[in-house]
């Protein structure tokens, strides 16, 4: 069984579509968290991930839409989730309340969190993976960080699939991974997208110009 990993869309469709179409043939398709925030098209990637019938866990940028909640300083991402509260209704607000902590699929071998099993709102970043995150699943798929990291021990695998939307490592690409739970492998994929387009969208939607220009850099 193949199985797709995405993680932090973030309100960018463009780079959500690209994901989707670049991906190879998956038996299924996880989200780690993060639909929302940011960038201009929550409703967008929120409907993409409803009809593709991906499932997905709360991100902390989820999870202030759910309560109607918004970040104390951070401008970039108060716009953000402004801009999702005024674009989301219906069934997908529901959906975003609807959204679990934890996920666990694929017969309990595959646990999804968005920032760390103890912790849905720490940062794990990939120095601190090791064994002791694995619990009785084969792969851990973790988000949050929006910083690409597989990694492979005797146990199983603890996989970030970097982010779909607002990639934090130095690499403007989108992106995924892909684990072979029968091989018990492990791939992460960079694709390419459109980010002058996007940054031009974000402007255009009102929200900071910083969110765009930082795309650029994958910062």
């Amino acid at each position: 069984m193949r199985v797709g990993l995405i993680s932090d869309v973030h309100a960018n469709i463009t780079a959500l579509e690209t994901v989707l179409e670049d991906m190879p043939a998956v038996d299924r398709i996880v989200h780690a968290g993060d639909a929302v925030g940011y960038n201009a098209w929550p409703a967008e990637c929120v409907e993409t991930l409803r009809d593709r019938g991906i499932d997905s866990v709360m991100g902390n940028h989820d999870r202030k839409v759910a309560h109607r909640t918004n970040f104390e300083r951070n401008r970039m991402a108060q716009a953000g989730i402004q801009k999702a509260l005024a674009d989301l209704a219906g069934d997908d607000l529901a959906w975003i309340d609807g959204l679990p902590e934890t996920l666990t699929c694929c017969d309990g071998r595959v646990q999804i969190v968005h920032g760390h099993p103890d912790d849905p709102d720490r940062y794990t970043y990939p120095d601190e993976f090791a064994p002791g995150l694995l619990g009785d699943e084969d792969v851990l798929v973790l988000g949050h960080t929006h910083v690409q990291h597989a990694e492979q021990f005797g146990e199983g695998i603890v996989v970030n699939p970097g982010s779909v939307g607002q990639p934090r490592d130095n690499d403007p690409r989108a992106g995924y991974a892909v684990i072979d739970l029968d091989a018990l492998t492990v791939e992460t994929h960079r694709v390419a997208y459109d980010v002058d387009a996007v940054a031009e969208g974000i402007v255009e939607a009102g929200l900071p110009q910083q969110s765009g220009e930082r795309l650029k850099e994958g910062r």
